[in-house]
């Protein structure tokens, strides 16, 4: 059976429910192919197990975009709740506030770590490594080595599954720039005795230090949720358990063809003249026929994957944190989320409480090819171990597999994503690629949503506009939304890379 629309996007997560939603608000014909069975979202769906609901990863609803926050308040205008933002450091038996506190640090560190603390922080200023090539020898330099091993070097090895002698020092000096040891002492000591003024309305926001922000009451995936609703009640489709498996171009009539596979076997044909894809790129590439010449270079891309335990407990313990920061060594997990804390409607029930333990891996290595059963042994006894819950009062649990969570930025990326993209911009004017793995770019939910704001001006106006490449992590925008946006985007989220 074949079908035939306007624009056919691959994938119904952020950026591709943003395209599929504006291109229907605006009369244009469009179907989204999704090949989750079962619920659309992406990495920013919310999954459901009896009644508890789970947010994979953490999805903070703040953005310096005016045109997204007005989007979500159009697609979802009634279920926003505002959530304080509180998180909290794991280390060594003790959790420290962050941004940190001087004096709640130096009591939980204790006299003599402290002054082991400052004694290498001395010495690393006298004796600096000249030249520092690595990620471990920059954070030294700059913090001593106590304090190195203590608040950088675990968990940055536990998301990245790299060493921190092995990522370059580039990306420490760019992703701790600005950061002075002297201002953060001062800067934790006004925290600690409430001096610290509160932001001006209207002034410079710094998002890792936001006090609060929106999140929907019933997890991210009510927006997405909705913005599917509101495609198909626009007169758009989106089709769940729809894995695109083949695409061709035909340079005679302008119009590709698409190749869809369902779970039971069965296949279906779609037609449309523009194709918008947010798949991964290694899968989008490989599934163009004929082969485009850069599909080498497509499957070189690397990806960083994740998994949630996500424990369901008898217990009464209730603690503020949206999530917490996993530094000590001796467990696996890198961070727990704490679902009552992003929305008290995530837990049906007052009496329970409910964590996800978030472990970061390969997809392939060992944790994530363990039995569930197996998974859930280990939350347990590394939530036991951390004090946060007794495993006894565990009465339920889930896992939930998250593959290309991260889009590894290795040595050779970026080369590898300009040769795929030149190719296909060259050979394919109506293929349009957005979201965070549809351009192997490590973007949040907002400039996901901006890409495709972005490519859906494009196609209504029948060409590039916008340079959708250019949305980046720490980009301003202007007040005037996607008008002036491409005069404003410019930066880039930053991710470690391996030493040269």
């Amino acid at each position: 059976m074949s079908h035939h629309t306007e624009t056919l996007v691959i994938g119904a997560g952020p950026a591709g429910l943003t395209a599929s939603y504006l291109l229907s608000k605006h009369g244009h014909a469009v179907t989204v192919l999704e090949s989750d069975p079962a619920q659309v979202g992406g990495i920013s769906r919310t999954v459901s197990h009896n009644g508890y609901l789970f947010d994979i990863g953490g999805h903070r609803f703040f953005s310096k975009s005016k045109a997204v926050v007005d989007l979500w308040d159009e697609i979802l205008p009634n279920d926003f709740i505002e959530r304080p933002r509180l998180s909290r450091i794991y280390y060594n038996g003790k959790y420290y506030a962050y941004p940190l506190k001087a004096f709640e640090a130096l009591k939980n560190l204790g006299l003599a770590t402290s002054a082991a603390c400052v004694t290498s922080y001395l010495y690393a200023r006298a004796r600096p490594v000249q030249e520092p090539k690595n990620f471990h020898e920059w954070v030294r330099n700059q913090f001593g080595e106590r304090l190195f091993s203590i608040f950088f070097k675990t968990y940055t090895e536990k998301v990245w599954g790299m060493s921190c002698d092995a990522i370059s020092a580039d990306w420490a000096a760019q992703r701790i720039k600005g950061l002075d040891l002297g201002a953060a002492i001062l800067d934790g000591v006004k925290r600690s005795l409430g001096l610290r003024k509160r932001q001006k309305a209207g002034g410079p926001v710094i998002k890792t230090l936001i006090e609060s922000f929106r999140y929907p009451r019933r997890g991210p995936g009510m927006m997405w949720e909705a913005a599917a609703a509101k495609t198909q009640a626009q007169g758009g489709k989106v089709l769940l358990d729809r894995r695109v498996d083949s695409l061709s171009y035909d340079t005679g009539t302008g119009l590709w063809t698409v190749s869809a596979k369902r779970g039971d076997g069965s296949r279906e044909t779609f037609t449309a003249k523009h194709v918008i894809s947010s798949a991964p790129v290694r899968d989008l590439v490989n599934a163009i026929r004929p082969r485009p010449l850069s599909t080498f270079n497509a499957r070189a891309l690397a990806y960083r994957d994740f998994l949630t335990v996500a424990l369901i407990a008898k217990s009464d313990r209730n603690f503020p944190d949206n999530w917490i920061y996993i530094h000590d060594p001796s467990v696996k997990v890198g961070r727990v989320q704490n679902f009552r804390s992003w929305s008290p409607e995530m837990i049906p029930d007052e009496a329970h409480t409910c964590l996800g333990l978030e472990y970061f891996c390969f997809e392939g290595d060992g944790l994530w090819t363990a039995s569930d059963a197996d998974l859930v042994a280990l939350a347990k006894a590394e939530i036991s171990r951390i004090g946060l819950i007794d495993p006894a009062d565990v009465v339920d649990a889930c896992v939930v597999r998250q593959p290309k969570a991260y889009p590894v930025y290795d040595e050779d990326y970026s080369a590898h994503v300009a040769t795929v993209r030149r190719e296909l911009q060259r050979d394919y004017p109506t293929l349009h690629l957005v979201g965070r793995n549809g351009m192997h770019k490590y973007n949040n939910q907002d400039h996901a949503m901006m890409t495709a704001m972005l490519t859906v001006e494009n196609i209504r106006a029948g060409t590039r506009l916008h340079d959708v490449w250019r949305v980046n992590e720490d980009a301003e925008y202007t007040e005037a939304g996607i008008s002036g946006a491409q005069d404003a985007l410019g930066s880039e989220r930053l991710v470690p890379r391996k030493v040269a």
